[in-house]
């Protein structure tokens, strides 16, 4: 297995893009932001934005409102649990969130819903396995690695199709 990486611009500013290819198969690992939290130099493989040009396409589309899912094969690595909190993430249809406490529902046990949080929060796969579209059980926009004002421009993005106009990146 080859590890490499590509980092593509977009409007919530330069987005790392890493993913594994065995024989001539490419799958993605993670997306990170550009953040102390996702300060990610090692483990990054090669830059090689040509076996990862799909993904920059679809996510090109994505922030552009062409695209409302990913068609990517992923690889994620996180325990069982996380993998399973991950699922129930991108059946979040776009345009519209769920609380944690929800999630927690799904999953069979409402008293889960700070683990899924803890899970949402290492999740490695950003935008594509969409975390964002997670809130409070207020409605309120709570905790997210990339920072509030990145959750607020996908949620908004989402939304109204439309990324707000005042965008700094």
């Amino acid at each position: 297995m080859t590890t490499m990486h590509s980092v593509v611009d977009s409007p919530i500013g330069p987005l790392t893009l890493v993913g594994e290819t065995a024989s001539g198969h490419v799958r993605l690992t993670a997306v990170w932001m550009a953040s102390p939290r996702h300060d990610h130099a090692e483990g990054l493989g090669v830059r090689d934005d040509a076996v990862l040009a799909d993904a920059a396409r679809q996510f090109d589309e994505y922030f552009a409102g062409e695209r409302t899912t990913f068609d990517l094969d992923l690889d994620p690595v996180g325990t069982d649990f996380e993998k399973k909190v991950w699922m129930l993430l991108r059946d979040i249809p776009y345009g519209q969130t769920r609380s944690y406490g929800e999630l927690a529902v799904d999953l069979g046990d409402p008293r889960l819903s700070r683990a899924v949080g803890t899970a949402n929060g290492r999740n490695p796969l950003s935008i594509v396995v969409p975390c964002h579209r997670v809130i409070g059980a207020d409605g309120s926009l709570t905790g997210y690695a990339g920072g509030l004002e990145r959750k607020r421009f996908l949620l908004s993005l989402e939304r109204d199709g439309a990324p707000a106009a005042d965008w700094l990146f």
